[in-house]
């Protein structure tokens, strides 16, 4: 896997916080609880969370959100120099459009073993066919990206 160097672990996890309490709002809607925001000079360009049953969308993942809303507010499909923070480790349909939006980094908290793609399920932004390299750092505030989609599927277990 590709690795980025951490320049501030503090940083990365303010905005990893940030993307925490996106996941919350997802959670509150009754969405899987996942959070991205999309940072570029240290500002940050887009949120989003998971809305794919809310909003009848599929695609309507955290990080898809957050990569629209980030392009439409930079007048620009292209991303490039930018950093997504997302709480859970992306899937295939997202890793594809970070390549294409050419996110230069993502950090992502918590792994998804069933269906995350950039180190569970393959290590897809290694891949040699991509025209575009993404750094990726995992592990960013894991333990509490984890918590919070353990506990949404606890209580959504309790519930049925």
């Amino acid at each position: 896997m590709r690795q980025a160097k951490i320049i501030d672990r503090s940083r990365d996890q303010q905005f990893m916080r940030e993307a925490l309490a996106l996941a919350a709002e997802g959670a509150a809607l009754g969405e899987v609880p996942v959070g991205a925001v999309l940072v570029q000079d240290g500002v940050i360009i887009g949120r989003g969370f998971n809305c794919p049953i809310s909003s009848h969308d599929p695609s309507a993942h955290a990080e898809m959100v957050a990569i629209r809303a980030a392009a439409r507010a930079v007048d620009n499909y292209r991303l490039p120099g930018s950093t997504l923070y997302v709480t859970l480790e992306p899937c295939s349909m997202c890793a594809g459009l970070i390549v294409h939006a050419r996110i230069q980094r993502v950090v992502y908290g918590a792994t998804e073993p069933k269906a995350g793609v950039a180190l569970s399920r393959g290590e897809f932004f290694n891949q040699a066919f991509l025209n575009h390299r993404v750094l990726i750092e995992g592990g960013v505030l894991a333990e509490e990206c984890g918590a919070v989609l353990s506990e949404f599927f606890k209580t959504r277990r309790a519930t049925r």
